[in-house]
C-alpha cells in the first residue's frame, strides 16, 4: 500500500454531470464514426480503466477491450520523460480498428510512444480518445478529446497521484505540500 501523498484536494475542475455529459457525447460520436466495425477500445492503465468503462457503455456498437499499462510518473507529480511498458497488449491488432484510450494527455510523450508502438503493429485504423488533454500539449494525434485543462495537476476519475484519489467522482486539482 502506498503513502498518502502529502497535500490537499483542491476545487473541482469537472463535475461528475459534466463527466458524464461529455462521455455520452463521446460515445455518440464513436457509435456514428465506426457504424458497421467492432472497434478494439486499448485503454491505458491504470488512469484511464473508469473513463474507458463508462465510454465503452456509451458506444452502441459491439466493442472489444484491451490495456496497457505503461509508466512515467511512478509515484511523482512529474513525469521521468522516460516511458516504459509495465503490460502490453494481448490481442493481436493487426487490421483492427483500434481506438487508444487515455485519461490525460500531458506532455504527450506518453502518446507519442504509444502511437509509433501500435502503428508498427499494423492497425486497420488507430485513433485516440482522451479525456483530457493539458493545455499547450501537442494533441494533433487526438481524434476524441474530452476537456482542455490548464496546468494543475488533477485527480479523480481515475487519475492520481501516487495511487490515491482514483475513486473521486469529480475531477479535483491536487494541491501538494511545500
Amino acid at each position: 500500500m502506498s503513502t498518502m501523498p502529502a497535500g490537499t484536494l483542491g476545487r473541482t475542475v469537472i463535475g461528475a454531470d459534466e463527466l458524464a455529459a461529455k462521455v455520452r457525447g463521446l460515445g455518440a460520436e464513436i457509435t456514428a464514426d465506426y457504424v458497421g466495425r467492432r472497434p478494439l477500445l486499448v485503454g491505458v492503465l491504470k488512469g484511464a480503466f473508469i473513463f474507458m468503462s463508462d465510454l465503452a457503455r456509451e458506444i452502441r456498437l459491439p466493442v472489444e477491450f484491451d490495456f496497457m499499462a505503461v509508466s512515467s510518473y511512478g509515484d511523482s507529480t512529474t513525469t521521468s520523460g522516460v516511458v516504459r511498458i509495465v503490460k502490453d497488449l494481448e490481442t493481436d491488432i493487426r487490421d483492427r480498428d483500434v481506438i487508444l484510450v487515455e485519461d490525460i494527455v500531458d506532455s504527450g510523450l506518453t502518446l507519442r510512444y504509444l502511437r509509433r508502438l501500435l502503428e508498427d503493429r499494423a492497425p486497420a485504423s488507430l485513433e485516440v480518445c482522451a479525456l483530457l488533454v493539458r493545455e499547450g500539449a501537442r494533441s494533433d494525434d487526438v481524434r476524441y478529446v474530452g476537456f482542455p485543462i490548464p496546468g494543475d495537476f488533477v485527480v479523480g476519475y481515475g487519475l492520481d497521484v501516487a495511487q490515491h484519489h482514483r475513486e473521486l467522482e469529480s475531477i479535483r486539482v491536487f494541491e501538494p505540500a511545500d
